[in-house]
């Protein structure tokens, strides 16, 4: 596992803030309600992380938080303590009960194989209850794909961070992209 999602995750809230996340949490709320009837209550976020969606989504959605990092999964319970959290692989995961909605954000990016991918599709299928949704939010797709370099960062009372992150593709053959952080 990468060294950002466990010995650095306390981190997380700092480099990407929830607040920072509203407009983007609040756009995948109106696309779930849009897309299934009736409306969704309850939802599956699969590999989230640090809980920055789920802090916002927890208002309009009974929220199971599922994160293959304990440490990830240690500084989403304290973003967002009212939520159900559970340690596991999206690929594998099979808790025996569906959701109106079920959400991979981000964590879509870490399956570079199309078979991860195709694991992913069917656990959220599996969770997914008939008439229900799934939304897929990967960062970055081959079709569409531009290198770019980023920057951010944010302070607290007890530390504060400054990252940079330059994003490529060494192989556009594969299914794979890089990302570096100084």
């Amino acid at each position: 596992m990468m060294k950002l999602y466990d010995e650095l995750a306390e981190w997380w809230p700092i480099m990407s803030d929830p607040s920072e996340y509203r407009k983007e949490a609040l756009f995948f709320d109106r696309l779930l309600r849009k897309s299934s009837n009736p409306p969704p209550r309850t939802m599956l976020d699969l590999g989230s992380g640090s809980g920055i969606n789920a802090f916002h989504l927890k208002a309009h959605f009974a929220m199971t938080l599922v994160d293959l990092s304990p440490q990830m999964l240690a500084v989403n319970r304290t973003v967002n303590p009212e939520c159900e959290h559970l340690l596991g692989d999206i690929r594998t995961l099979r808790l025996g009960r569906t959701f109106d909605a079920v959400l991979v954000h981000d964590a879509v990016c870490h399956m570079t194989t199309e078979s991860d991918l195709l694991a992913v599709m069917e656990t959220a299928y599996f969770h997914c209850r008939p008439g229900g949704v799934a939304l897929f939010v990967p960062d970055e797709l081959r079709e569409t794909f531009i290198p770019s370099t980023d920057h951010g960062g944010n302070d607290r009372e007890d530390r504060a961070m400054r990252y940079v992150q330059w994003t490529s593709d060494p192989d556009p053959r594969d299914t794979a992209i890089l990302v570096d952080f100084g």
